[in-house]
């Protein structure tokens, strides 16, 4: 099993970036954290790298239902989503919330997991669409 969802954009970083807090703001989640790896890489370790950002993504009512389920669920959340730049173009990547059910053995989470994973994919189906829309078309 694969642990991700993916597109690939030709759209610029930045613009990919903020379409896709707005793509999971109109899903229901909320950015909850925010790492700019390569900031950090360059500060702390003075390596460089491409544009990459992790964003900790949260739907307060999934997290919610599958706490109630597991408590322990709460070591893979929130649902990181990922915006890094290769080779001129930008990808956009979530962990696929299906991995709580394979992780933690808990049948329980299926439907909390399905629609995590159908509200992920809506929100990365939509910057698809706004990127053809604008000429850009996915990889």
């Amino acid at each position: 099993m694969g642990y991700g969802i993916s597109i690939h954009m030709q759209a610029p970083f930045a613009e990919a970036a903020a379409r896709l807090r707005g793509a999971l703001k109109a899903q229901g989640f909320g950015v909850l954290t925010e790492i700019d790896m390569r900031a950090t890489l360059r500060d702390k370790l003075g390596e460089d790298m491409e544009d990459y950002l992790i964003l900790g993504a949260c739907n307060p009512s999934l997290a919610h239902r599958a706490l109630g389920i597991d408590s322990s669920i709460g070591l893979l959340l929130p649902c990181n989503v990922v915006v890094r730049s290769e080779a001129g173009q930008t990808i956009v990547e979530a962990l696929d919330p299906q991995a709580m059910v394979t992780i933690t053995g808990q049948p329980a989470l299926q439907p909390v997991a399905d629609e995590a994973a159908g509200r992920l994919r809506a929100a990365l189906d939509s910057l698809r669409r706004a990127a053809e829309h604008a000429g850009r078309q996915p990889a």
